[in-house]
């Protein structure tokens, strides 16, 4: 029986399944991923499930009469294997930096990049956000950590779970589980961490600065967008081609017109199968003897600093912007290029709505968000390509 093999590491990782569980489903906090991550979680970690057991193989020596041999030479061998646990094989996706890329995909389908298109300087916005990764990168080899998994945790700065999941795999597997659950945990509490942040960096006029409308972009525009930015991105750094590559694909497969029945299969079915099977098998590589770890703690530390230094950085760089760009920009969509996308965009505009109700910056911090996807990807690649 299960109970009478349980140690108490096993129980407080259940525990903690369990809080995340009623976290995603009664507070809404990320549930399309909190709650598969979670009950990946606590698969895991009861005894004797074998969720996660890895395939064992073994050889047996037999006599040609039959009998096991007991010398060598006069016997012959028989393999056989004991298959592995489901979520081990599901888990070779996240190993093998599957999931990660299918998963931007989807993201690519659902995703309009004409915000960003009709103003181009919200990129500068994206890429001042990623300011909290590489902020945190040092802090965590200050404190020990070395470059590769100071990589992995400093991109939870990003906000963005699967370059997270595909960086940590890459370079720091054997993190992957509290990267993970740190960078899904964050991107949840958006709504409770960046607005303090902003408020304390802005004042009540510069947060009720409205923002003219953005031009129209034309179809042509939207569908050279992401080639472009496919050609450009690989060329100058190939190790962001897979993650900047399916992210742009899934976009062009939007907006060519063409291809409507593949669109709507990468932003649907497919990114709903591949959330499943990334949250479950993330969430089992969570087992109590590797999570619970003074490790764990420093990670979701440095995790939390490196977000709030990239949303504090994006708002900063907005109000530089302001001091050199004629038309004004409100601050608060500088926030909103940590990348979680469509959420940061939306506490921006929650933010500015409070103080003026008449004001709608959504569209501008949109511009932002979506930089913001484009540069945690590119982040990621620098990283690998010092480091992996």
């Amino acid at each position: 029986m299960g109970i009478v093999n349980i140690s108490w590491q096993q129980i407080v990782m259940i525990l903690i399944a369990c809080v995340l569980l009623y976290l995603a489903i009664s507070k809404g906090f990320e549930p399309l991923l909190l709650v598969p991550i979670a009950f990946g979680m606590l698969l895991s970690n009861l005894p004797l499930s074998g969720v996660m057991n890895e395939a064992v193989s073994n050889i047996k020596l037999i006599a040609p009469d039959g009998i096991n041999a007991l010398k060598e030479g006069t016997s012959a061998s028989i393999s056989t294997q004991t298959p592995g646990g489901l979520l081990h094989y599901l888990f070779q996706g996240d190993a093998l930096g599957i999931f990660p890329p299918l998963i931007f995909l989807g993201v690519g389908a659902m995703t309009d990049f004409a915000p960003l298109i009709s103003n181009p300087k919200s990129i500068l916005l994206g890429a001042a956000a990623q300011f909290g990764i590489f902020t945190t990168f040092l802090g965590a080899l200050a404190l020990g950590f070395s470059a590769q998994a100071a990589s992995s945790i400093g991109i939870i700065g990003g906000a963005d779970g699967p370059t997270a999941i595909y960086l940590a795999t890459k370079l720091a597997p054997e993190l992957l589980a509290p990267i993970a659950v740190a960078a899904y945990s964050y991107m949840a509490l958006v709504p409770i961490i960046q607005p303090p942040i902003m408020r304390a960096l802005t004042t009540k006029e510069e947060r009720c600065i409205v923002m003219t409308q953005t031009k129209p972009v034309s179809k042509k525009a939207k569908i050279i967008f992401p080639i472009v930015v496919t050609i450009v991105v690989s060329l100058l750094l190939p190790t962001a081609a897979p993650l900047i590559g399916m992210l742009m694909f899934g976009n062009l497969l939007k907006e060519c017109g063409a291809t409507d029945r593949l669109s709507d299969t990468a932003s649907n079915a497919l990114m709903n199968i591949v959330t499943i099977f990334l949250g479950i098998s993330v969430g089992a590589s969570a087992q109590a003897e590797i999570f619970l770890s003074s490790q764990t703690l420093m990670i979701f530390g440095l995790g939390i600093l490196a977000f709030a230094i990239g949303t504090a950085a994006g708002v900063l760089f907005a109000k530089l912007m302001n001091l050199v760009c004629k038309q004004k920009v409100n601050p608060l969509i500088g926030s909103a290029g940590v990348s979680a996308v469509p959420m940061a965009a939306r506490v921006s505009q929650k933010v500015a709505q409070e103080e003026c109700p008449g004001n709608f910056i959504l569209m501008h911090a949109m511009g932002p968000n979506v930089a913001g996807v484009i540069g945690s990807a590119v982040a990621a690649g620098i990283l690998l390509s010092l480091f992996g």
